[in-house]
């Protein structure tokens, strides 16, 4: 069985807070350190800043105050750099520090608005140099792991002369550490490489041990579950990866998922409740978020979540500040240079705000410790007590200190004693943890509303509105989620595939019944695979297409799916028709070949409304139009003056649009002019570019690359080629040319480079903001293309809005790209218009060169047996009574005696509704007054 919650968490999605929910007003350091920069607890917020050499940590609290701000404010650590802190897990105000200062500092914190303490409760001095990281024991209290550069120590705060242990050193310096849930055990990664395993009370060198990182730069290590472990870093071709291992097997990982190629170490979060895995990287404006399994595929992407600042750090919240009323499974907080700013993880549910969903929260890890760090050391392996996040069950958060206190101390069921000074409780032992959660009086508000970039609501109804209006505009479509389909549909066991085929070719083309894909074979092979066949393929040799010369690109018969058209660097193109069923022998002699170019040919392209009709360019600078039914040239368009990167006929067929190494874009019209009758200023990179029609054939997009070979997508309204881009922008850097593939019906645009990991989603508008970027799907190994099919080959059921074929080095997969929604019952109407019945051919070859213009008719996608979701059913709301403890508490007797006869009144007329105290729950008779 899988010990890992997959299912009710795919769709999670992230949701930014708005900017009035963003805590701002600080100034955030930059700094080379091993920690995350940034901590929280239920209560406070702790990060670097800039300050006096980075010795200084800001300070907020989780959730704002009563006039809905946030008040940050700066504590005084250390005379150096504060390299690492990690609040304790049953002390929301105790934050532990290291720092270049050769120290560890423990402090017991105030609400922000309060001064906080000039001086801390506990100095350790471990007189090993400079400090790099701190985590709190998580079963047990006052029990420390501390890096130094090179070796961790086991420190237990009640005996401050020497730790417990000092590990076996790594050769090189530490760069991360990793208490297991149950801590029992201890990982740490090296810059050597090394991944280490210890059991520290059984013996100072690991138990396991083994040189397994790719890259000496910047690894993360982290415990996942039971005996799993994540880590981050950078692989030999310095691409960014995350990696799972069997901690008992340290030798090779499970599995790897590429990042992309960035510079900046990326920080991973882990939910042990969820296992929903967050990656950040520093000074990206991308957060990640997988799924990990205890099978394969292991890792699997869930969200792709874009910001707004680039990231400094990131934090993620204690499970018992989250707003399970809205399915808020997660909360990660991330630094930026002058702000936090808050990203919540929803499931998508019905009645979110109304009902607590308990599937989606088993009990949680507690905030009372299991032991002391002494008996944990004498080999005590008790567990921390879990709870229940049910908001009438849940412990409740500490109130943060008032600022009017009473004028006298008086001692609290901790043992500790306040300061009316400072609103702080100063207690006897550095370390002493509470022996229950502390239980404050119960209101609407505490129970039901976020604490975090997301204002506090008095009821689960309204707090799901409220995060509603926190949140800016989005695209409907931007958590799409990519998904490879199952096993069963994929073809495996290809050999001998060509991967290295021209910039302008996209690797191997697909239609609703085959797949053709060139071999590296001589001769100009190319394989014909029917989609209806999937599985594994022989070891033995298959029949093929033999072109006899080498293969530049190739194109479907958008109207035939068995003809294929092949150009070779013959400077020919070669016309074949496969036969019905697929091949069943190889196939020497096309039943037509096209001969006029004078040089190899680049690219060619189907016309897509006349069937027989393919346009081509070469190198001889020329673009010409064929007739396959009289297999003769009928166009030859000249103005280029250069290699031709992409070519796209308009939607309606009437114009054609290239994209020029001369650095130009054109707009032909073939039938009235060989030369072109628009012509703009295209992306100044010389390495390659596309060419597709967007927003109903009215603006021109091109993928390319600017003066920095960045790659960049740019906007043309096809009007006024001459005024240049209306918009741009910039994607990432990779030597591959994106390749396009645009949804006419949602406006959605998908791009990949061959041998690229990561699949690029866009919304596109022909008004700002232009461009609305949306989650990108990843693939576990580069991918040599991505070909899709039909939009009739989307199941609208699953919510699918393109199904695409992914070519790998020996396998063809099919990717679903789905839009989560909640009533999948209903046919989603406002994803699914009408679409073109592209596959249906409206003219002639002749009959369009003759001036005949058509139109695609369209069908509906909806299945008979759907109700759309626009005529759906409208639900009443859910009431759900708050429990009756919240009226007394905040209710007289006699104002609840009066509101329980008054609505007994009103509810005389109808004998058999239930009378109002039915309702309530938990009521007992010692509650009322006689």
């Amino acid at each position: 069985m899988n010990r890992f919650k997959t299912s009710k968490f795919k769709n999670t999605t992230p949701k930014i807070a708005k900017k009035d929910g963003w805590i701002n007003n600080l100034r955030a350091g930059s700094f080379s350190c091993q920690g995350n920069h940034i901590k929280a607890s239920s209560k406070l917020v702790a990060f670097n800043t800039e300050q006096a050499g980075g010795g200084m940590l800001g300070l907020s609290s989780v959730k704002p105050g009563s006039d809905g701000q946030w008040t940050v404010t700066q504590i005084s650590c250390h005379s150096d750099l504060v390299t690492d802190m990690d609040f304790s897990p049953f002390d929301e105000s105790l934050l532990a520090t290291c720092s270049g200062d050769e120290t560890v500092k423990l402090w017991r914190l105030c609400d922000p608005e309060l001064e906080q303490p000039s001086s801390p409760e506990l100095i350790l001095r471990p007189a090993q140099g400079r400090l790099e990281l701190v985590h709190f024991h998580p079963t047990s209290s006052g029990l420390l792991a501390v890096g130094t550069v090179k070796s961790p120590l086991i420190w237990d705060t009640s005996r401050q002369d020497a730790p417990l242990a000092v590990l076996e050193q790594h050769s090189d310096q530490l760069q991360s550490l990793s208490w297991k849930q149950d801590g029992s055990l201890l990982a740490s990664s090296c810059k050597d490489k090394m991944l280490q395993v210890f059991d520290p009370r059984a013996q100072l060198t690991p138990v396991q041990s083994a040189k397994s990182l790719q890259n000496n730069k910047d690894s993360r290590i982290l415990w996942a579950k039971d005996d799993f472990l994540l880590t981050t870093g950078f692989d030999m071709m310095r691409s960014r990866e995350v990696r799972l291992w069997d901690s008992r097997k340290l030798s090779s990982s499970l599995n790897s998922v590429s990042l992309g190629t960035s510079s900046g170490m990326v920080i991973p979060l882990f939910d042990e409740d969820t296992g929903l895995l967050v990656l950040a990287g520093m000074g990206d404006k991308v957060v990640d978020c997988f799924e990990v399994s205890s099978s394969e595929p292991f890792l699997s992407q869930v969200s792709h979540c874009l910001t707004d600042i680039s990231t400094r750090g990131v934090a993620m919240v204690p499970k018992l500040a989250l707003d399970v009323m809205s399915c808020e499974v997660m909360r990660v907080l991330q630094l930026t240079d002058s702000c936090i700013v808050p990203i919540s993880y929803q499931v998508p549910r019905k009645h979110s705000g109304q009902e607590f969903h308990e599937d989606l929260y088993p009990d949680t890890v507690g905030t009372t410790s299991a032991m002391s760090a002494e008996e944990w050391w004498q080999g005590g392996n008790k567990q921390v007590q879990k709870v229940s996040l049910h908001p009438d069950k849940r412990p409740k958060l500490k109130v943060p200190p008032a600022k009017q206190m009473p004028a006298k101390k008086e001692v609290t069921s901790r043992g500790s004693k306040e300061d009316p000074a400072h609103g702080c409780s100063t207690s006897s032992s550095p370390l002493s943890t509470p022996s229950s959660s502390a239980v404050p009086s119960r209101s609407p508000s505490s129970t039901s509303g976020l604490s975090s970039g997301f204002l506090p609501s008095p009821s689960p109804s309204q707090s799901a509105k409220a995060i509603q209006s926190l949140l800016g505009p989005t695209s409907k479509f931007r958590h799409i989620q990519g998904a490879v389909m199952h096993r069963d549909t994929h073809i495996t066991n290809m050999r001998g595939l060509n991967l290295t085929t021209p910039g302008e070719c996209d690797g191997f083309c697909v239609n609703r019944q085959r797949v053709a894909v060139p071999l590296a074979i001589s001769g100009g092979q190319i394989a014909i695979f029917e989609r209806s066949q999937p599985g594994r393929l022989p070891d033995t040799s298959l029949p093929t297409i033999q072109n006899s010369v080498n293969v530049v690109d190739f194109s479907w018969d958008p109207f035939d799916a068995r003809r294929l058209a092949v150009a070779g660097d013959d400077a020919k193109i070669r016309v074949w028709q496969v036969p019905e069923g697929g091949l069943k022998e190889t196939l020497t002699e096309p039943e037509l070949i096209l001969q006029g170019h004078t040089e190899k040919i680049y690219s060619i392209k189907f016309h897509p409304l006349a069937s027989g009709l393919l346009v081509s360019s070469s190198y001889d600078l020329t673009v010409r139009l064929w007739n396959l039914e009289s297999g003769e040239q009928v166009k030859l368009l000249t103005g280029h003056q250069d290699q031709v990167f992409g070519m796209a006929w308009s939607p309606d067929g009437k114009l054609l649009a290239t994209a020029c190494k001369d650095g130009k874009v054109r707009i032909y019209d073939p039938r009235k002019s060989t030369t072109p009758v628009q012509e703009g200023p295209g992306p100044e990179g010389p390495r390659g570019a596309r060419i597709v029609w967007v927003c109903e054939g009215k603006y021109l997009l091109v993928s390319g690359f600017d003066s920095r070979s960045e790659r960049g997508l740019y906007l043309y309204s096809a009007d006024s080629l001459s005024s240049g881009a209306i918009a741009s922008a910039q994607v990432d850097v990779s030597p591959s040319t994106l390749i396009p593939f645009y949804d006419p019906d949602t406006s959605v645009i998908i791009l990949t480079g061959k041998g690229d990991t990561r699949v690029h989603i866009y919304e596109i508008f022909p008004e700002e903001p232009y461009f609305i970027e949306c989650s990108s799907f990843n693939s576990p190994e580069p991918h040599k293309g991505l070909a899709f099919l039909p939009k009739t080959e989307c199941n609208v059921r699953d919510v699918e809005i393109a199904v695409g074929l992914m070519l790998t080095k020996t396998t063809i997969e099919p990717v679903a790209f789905r839009v989560p929604r909640v009533k999948k019952e209903f046919f989603q109407d406002d994803v699914y218009t009408d679409t073109a019945v592209w596959w249906e051919p409206i003219l002639t070859a002749s009959g369009w060169l003759s001036g005949i213009n058509g139109q695609h008719k369209k069908i509906s996608l909806k299945p008979k047996d759907m109700t759309p979701v626009s005529e759906a059913p409208k639900e009443a709301p859910v009431r759900k009574y708050l429990p009756s403890s919240v009226y007394l508490e905040e209710k007289t007797d006699e104002q609840k005696k009066e509101e329980l006869l008054s609505a007994m009144v009103a509810k005389l007329g109808n004998m058999d509704d239930p009378l109002p105290q039915e309702s309530f729950e938990g009521v007992d008779d010692d509650e009322w007054d006689d």
